[in-house]
């Protein structure tokens, strides 16, 4: 049997990041990603200014200014039919007033990279974990299948579940879950940009359906919001019914979605919204989606993954490396990113019900005066900082460990 001291299943954000700070600490740690590589299509690519700041406190912004990437600095929140609200990050707080623009297996390789300069750190492609080893009712390890179909066990004093909202190991141990209805599904696709198109981020509001763009320089990925299990029923109107409600939702992309040769093109995002009521176990911790699954609204997933690993390393390092850590010592870190999670996830259930829901239920007047958000913006243009910190920002932004600093 193999042995690690802490075993971190998933090569996501939060799994990538814990691995790298633990391994800067000295902890002798173990990441398996069941891919080969991390290159995934339609992964959420955005590095919020919080994430940026602790990249310099790591010591890897000049990594990171070598990986493609654009900066986004402006926003346009769909508020109405016809009405933005028009958000200016070049006034947040701090040295990074923009969102970085990166494709997720960029910002993993860098994270992998700094890892692997690190003796303690090892990573294990194509290595699938398939369920728990426990003992007197302690989690003391995984069970792990390969590409090649080889078998085995690694034994660990804390493994963390990194592995997404649909996590193995926190289903093998039934840990409790609340879940809130969410109005909506997404699909992902991208359409040609063009010269005098809208920059940066925004969005629309239509009868039945919402679009939200990202300025991708050559290309926009676009979120088109329909209702939650209507997958199979726009797929079944066909290509033309949907380059048609596109073209009406978004006028100015209408001499391009002729270009989208296939309903194929459009990847299904099954939009969860939910949290565990006890993030952890004796001898197991969950964090990022596999502790909470996030709705798109804001694009704040990453965001609050890489922060919950920053959270758990700063948390769990010293008692990991006496050997000591135990179910406080895990239970401290959901006290730390409880908090924060809760109040997003309160916020985005806002935005599900005042506006994603109306909209996508056809119950949205369309005639609708300007809303009141909107008029206080206008009125009072610093207003809109707090949809911006929120956003690139968010709720208790993590700090870089002493420990992992350079």
């Amino acid at each position: 049997m193999e042995r690690t001291t802490c075993c971190v299943v998933g090569g996501g954000p939060a799994g990538m990041m814990l691995g790298l700070l633990l391994a800067r600490a000295g902890v002798d740690v173990t990441v398996l990603e069941k891919h080969g590589d991390f290159l995934r299509d339609f992964r959420g690519d955005t590095v919020h200014a919080s994430t940026l700041r602790l990249l310099d406190e790591l010591g890897l912004a000049e990594r990171f200014a070598k990986v493609p990437h654009q900066l986004l600095t402006k926003m346009a929140l769909p508020l109405g039919p016809r009405d933005n609200v028009a958000v200016d990050l070049t006034a947040l707080p701090g040295p990074h007033k923009h969102i970085a623009m990166v494709p997720q297996w960029d910002f993993l390789d860098m994270l992998a990279e700094a890892a692997a300069e690190e003796p303690t750190f090892h990573l294990r492609m194509n290595t699938e974990a398939t369920g728990l080893t426990t003992k007197d009712g302690r989690v003391t390890g995984i069970t792990y299948r390969t590409k090649d179909g080889e078998t085995g066990e690694i034994a660990a004093d804390l493994t963390v579940a990194c592995d997404g909202r649909r996590s193995i190991l926190r289903s093998a141990l039934g840990l409790g879950i609340r879940s809130w209805r969410v109005p909506m599904d997404c699909w992902w696709l991208r359409v040609p940009r063009h010269e005098g198109d809208p920059s940066g981020a925004g969005g629309a509001i239509g009868r039945k359906r919402m679009l939200v763009y990202l300025d991708r320089r050559e290309y926009f990925q676009l979120a088109f919001l329909i209702e939650k299990g209507s997958d199979a029923r726009w797929r079944e109107a066909g290509l033309q019914a949907f380059r048609d409600s596109l073209a009406d939702i978004a006028p100015w992309l209408a001499d391009r979605v002729d270009g989208i040769e296939s309903l194929d093109e459009a990847k299904l995002l099954d939009v969860k919204l939910d949290r565990l009521t006890k993030w952890y176990s004796d001898g197991l911790l969950c964090i990022g989606d596999a502790a909470h699954a996030m709705s798109p609204v804001g694009g704040v997933g990453i965001n609050l993954a890489v922060q919950d690993a920053v959270a758990a390393a700063r948390i769990l390092a010293a008692p990991l490396r006496r050997g000591t850590v135990t179910t406080e010592d895990l239970a401290k870190v959901q006290r730390r990113r409880g908090p924060a999670t809760s109040v997003t996830q309160g916020l985005q259930r806002l935005m599900h019900a005042n506006a994603v829901a109306p909209a996508l239920s056809g119950k949205l007047d369309l005639s609708q005066r300007t809303p009141l958000a909107l008029r206080l913006a206008q009125r009072f243009p610093k207003l809109t900082l707090i949809p911006g910190y929120l956003i690139a920002i968010g709720f208790r932004p993590e700090h870089a460990p002493t420990f992992a600093r350079r």
